[in-house]
């Protein structure tokens, strides 16, 4: 399965009232778009609520989680919101940035070298010091600890709760996000943000193959990377999390990653 980040209220997402970038790319340039589960198999259309009753669901479910957040004898929270028509940002950076993002981040944390490379479909979170700064007690850094969604709240802090579909998950609050990613620019880049926007068009991955102007795919005379440039991938994968983020406190919705 790739990832993809999104930004925006979870009334929106949760009705599927969004497009992937490679939805939007596919529709675009005049290609069918067809989700495939990890087997193989094409995704079925489900018996889907009305967003409606969607929206119903999470703003119960944020009503519930604000509250429980809440210090006693605190004011509480401002309730962000949620509706189906907010605009969103999405962006797909896909595991192997998402872990190189996370090695150069571990790799500054303890002042060790960068590795260069970075295998194609690696099992980024099995590396030592990536599995280090995960069980580091005193450093919490939500995107080591397996958050997935990070509420709109100026404060920082994480925890544990049910999602809206009732999975239990990590959630993180968009201040807590968004000191990760200055911390991590300070140790690493140290760039401003016009080099930050520009390494979506600069970094990333090489290419694999090209389209035929009859729609194939096809990979003659590029050959398959199997390894990629750790810096490269890192920077492409900051950029988007610092693009969502500008997006989700300019709007007031949630950020979360889609697997």
């Amino acid at each position: 399965m790739g990832l993809d980040i999104y930004a925006g209220t979870l009334t929106r997402y949760y009705a599927h009232n969004w497009k992937s970038a490679v939805q939007q790319w596919a529709e675009e340039n005049g290609y069918a778009f067809q989700k495939i589960t990890p087997d193989g198999a094409e995704v079925d259309d489900e018996e889907e609520m009305s967003p409606a009753e969607v929206q119903e669901i999470v703003e119960n479910w944020r009503d519930q989680i604000l509250a429980a957040i809440t210090a006693p004898g605190h004011k509480p929270y401002t309730p962000w919101t949620e509706d189906n028509e907010k605009p969103y940002y999405t962006d797909k950076p896909d595991w192997d940035a998402f872990g190189a993002m996370l090695l150069v981040a571990a790799c500054h944390s303890y002042e060790e070298p960068v590795p260069d490379k970075v295998e194609k479909d690696w099992d980024f979170m099995e590396h030592p010091i990536i599995a280090r700064l995960s069980e580091d007690k005193e450093r919490i850094w939500s995107l080591f600890r397996g958050a997935t969604l990070w509420i709109p709240i100026s404060d920082a802090f994480l925890f544990q709760a049910p999602l809206p579909t009732e999975n239990v998950a990590a959630i993180g609050t968009m201040g807590g996000l968004k000191n990760e990613l200055k911390r991590l620019n300070a140790l690493a880049w140290q760039a401003d943000e016009n080099t930050i926007l520009s390494w979506l068009d600069t970094e990333g991955y090489p290419v694999d193959g090209s389209i035929d102007l009859d729609g194939q795919y096809s990979k003659a005379d590029i050959p398959e990377h199997t390894q990629y440039s750790t810096e490269s991938l890192a920077k492409f994968a900051f950029s988007m999390f610092w693009q969502a983020i500008q997006f989700a406190e300019k709007h007031q919705v949630p950020v979360l990653l889609d697997y």
